[in-house]
């Protein structure tokens, strides 16, 4: 688990970089799919990851506006912001939390229940797919996407990395 989350950690740094080379106008741009524009996307990617870590914790939620944080600086400062508690508590995890329940309450009132191995899975499932449509965005422009490729990346004990 904490392998995959670093490697998403990782992925979005190096999208953070290769965002560095578009004009705010071109990060800002409406498109089709995602959140609607690159920006918007990768501030979705850090709220919904923050999200689910805070609601498995039983801290409250609160969905951050995109209107606030309508630049690639502020994304990236909001993210290492948002990062440190993620960071904790995804180091800290072990076994005996894979199977915990969360229950929550949609907005028809009804109860749905997931395990927090699921919702954990999720949230790295959730920014792979977002990255996916980053990396379309990014051939429409004519540019080389970031590597999906988690080989290479020094993520196990046992790379030469």
């Amino acid at each position: 688990m904490q392998t995959f989350f670093r490697y998403n950690w990782m992925v979005r740094e190096d999208w953070y970089r290769w965002c560095e080379e578009l004009s705010e106008e071109e990060l800002l741009r409406i498109r089709t799919g995602g959140m609607g524009s690159i920006l918007h996307t990768l501030f979705h990617i850090v709220d919904v990851e923050w999200s689910w870590i805070r609601l498995l914790q039983g801290k409250t939620d609160f969905q951050e506006s995109f209107d606030s944080y309508k630049s690639l600086n502020k994304v990236r400062k909001l993210d290492a912001e948002l990062h440190l508690e993620v960071e904790n508590f995804v180091n800290n995890w072990d076994a005996s939390m894979e199977n915990q329940l969360f229950y929550d309450t949609l907005q028809d009132g009804r109860i749905v229940t997931d395990t927090w191995g699921e919702i954990m899975r999720h949230t790295i499932a959730h920014e792979i797919h977002h990255i996916g449509q980053l990396s379309i965005w990014a051939r429409e422009l004519g540019k080389k996407p970031v590597s999906a490729n988690l080989i290479g990346r020094g993520l196990s004990s046992h790379s030469n990395n």
